[in-house]
């Protein structure tokens, strides 16, 4: 069966992820498309550098050649915030990204990108769900070499241009010139690769690189950029007295910072400090939008400054569409994704990264003592997390427990509310919460939550996971 979550379709290669079913998504697609009126624009087909995303990416252009429809193929691997950009400027009713984003090596997917360069609602994706589980899906192909003799398949031309420029021409490059900082940049084998390192030198950034070279099984960890896969980063940061360490995921639409002291600063703490940094330094005005899984330390100082802060259930088309709504300033996850007013409604690690850089280098300070100064003013939040990977057979048991049942733990704090808008998210009285859902994207439980101390955020967690004998 093919079924989306959160980021898209992903699937074990070899097991579900195979070129009958890549094909059954392009077809679902094409199918959709027609369904909508939507075959008079070109669809790009994209891919980043996991093992069979090229190939895939011209299973799904062979299928929408057989179908009439003319493809823009990008001629190299490209991060997912590329696409997104090209189907907002140029117009396009969708684009397909074949990737699995931060998973482990042993997956890969497709992204849908619909228009306005959004990721697909869940409508969308249910009926192409349906349609691709369907007795009736069009399969059909011409080979790829047919594609671009007749020419229905044409390749993007300069790809990043466009791209490029938005970026460089919504960041302060001049104070970032006159900072001048050393940076270590992690590509952690990804697809993001590029459009970094054009943006760091262009403002005269000293760069220099680790894990640029595609491999196809990311050096043996997750392309996530985690405190647990940055260790190699940190310990070059702190031996190469470099000013900062900059990770992206392996399809760059998540960010990761290490401090010039080695520390690993969370996406949380990313967050933070760019919308304070935003609203106060560079005057954009207007509330900050996040997922159910980050931190309340967002409202805090969203509050200070006489702003709303919004929670959305985890998806970044939740985040994206809230921005629209209530003009955002910023908008950001716990994974390590963020937007911006203005710019694409999807995560972009390399304007995130290129903001942090511009944010450190005008306010003059390192990470840490920023977040040290707005921590001492608008308190302490530690967060914690962790995963249950569980068996299959398992998941119905579990799921009757904690959503139909309605089980809660005996917490050591009093309950303000219970939400299961998206999960189940405990909101305690002294402001702090946790959070019980299952991934979107593996087969996994997942388990976040905050307190003022990060003993009594596991504390929460634990109580959590006794409750279901984990």
């Amino acid at each position: 069966m093919i079924q989306f979550g959160t980021g898209g379709w992903r699937a074990r290669i070899g097991e579900d992820f195979t070129c009958d079913n890549v094909r059954r998504v392009g077809g679902a697609v094409c199918a959709w498309l027609k369904e909508n009126g939507r075959t008079d624009r070109p669809v790009i087909i994209g891919y980043d550098r996991r093992f069979l995303s090229c190939e895939a990416a011209k299973w799904l252009a062979e299928v929408f050649c057989a179908q009439g429809f003319q493809v823009l193929f990008l001629h190299r691997s490209a991060p997912t915030p590329l696409l997104m950009h090209t189907v907002l400027k140029q117009h396009l009713h969708c684009a397909l990204q074949v990737t699995a984003s931060h998973n482990p090596a042993i997956y890969n997917g497709i992204k849908l990108i619909v228009e306005e360069g959004r990721d697909a609602p869940v409508e969308t994706t249910q009926r192409i769900e349906a349609l691709a589980n369907g007795t009736a899906l069009d399969t059909r192909f011409v080979p790829f070499a047919v594609g671009e003799a007749n020419g229905s398949i044409q390749y993007v031309k300069n790809p990043f241009n466009d791209f490029l420029d938005d970026i460089l021409a919504r960041i302060n490059g001049q104070a970032i010139r006159d900072r001048g900082l050393r940076i270590l940049f992690d590509s952690m084998h990804g697809s993001g690769t590029y459009a970094l390192m054009v943006i760091l030198h262009t403002v005269r950034c000293t760069v220099d690189v680790i894990h640029t070279e595609r491999d196809a099984y990311f050096g043996g960890i997750a392309p996530a950029p985690s405190e647990h896969s940055l260790g190699e980063l940190s310990e070059k940061v702190v031996d190469g007295g470099y000013d900062l360490g900059i990770a992206l995921d392996g399809d760059g639409d998540r960010l990761g910072i290490i401090d010039s002291s080695g520390r690993y600063i969370a996406a949380n703490e990313i967050l933070v400090m760019l919308y304070y940094y935003l609203h106060e330094y560079k005057g954009w005005k207007g509330p900050v939008v996040r997922n159910m899984s980050t931190t309340h330390m967002l409202d805090a100082v969203a509050n200070a400054l006489g702003e709303a802060c919004y929670e959305v259930p985890v998806g970044f088309k939740w985040i994206s569409a809230k921005i629209d709504e209530v003009d955002a300033v910023l908008g950001g996850e716990s994974s390590g994704g963020l937007t911006v007013r203005g710019h694409i409604h999807g995560k972009d690690s390399a304007y995130a990264a290129a903001l942090f850089v511009e944010m450190v280098s005008a306010m003059n300070a390192s990470p840490a003592r920023i977040m040290a100064d707005l921590t001492a003013r608008f308190g302490s939040f530690e967060i914690a997390d962790s995963d249950f990977s569980y068996p299959a057979e398992q998941k119905p048991q579990l799921t009757h427990l904690l959503f139909e049942q309605k089980a809660l733990p005996a917490f050591d704090r009093p309950v303000r509310r219970v939400s299961y808008e998206d999960g189940c998210k405990v909101y305690f009285e002294d402001g702090g919460f946790v959070v019980c859902r299952f991934s979107g994207t593996e087969p996994l439980l997942r388990f976040c939550a905050e307190a003022d101390t990060k003993e009594k955020a596991l504390a929460s967690i634990q109580a959590f996971k006794d409750m279901l004998k984990l």
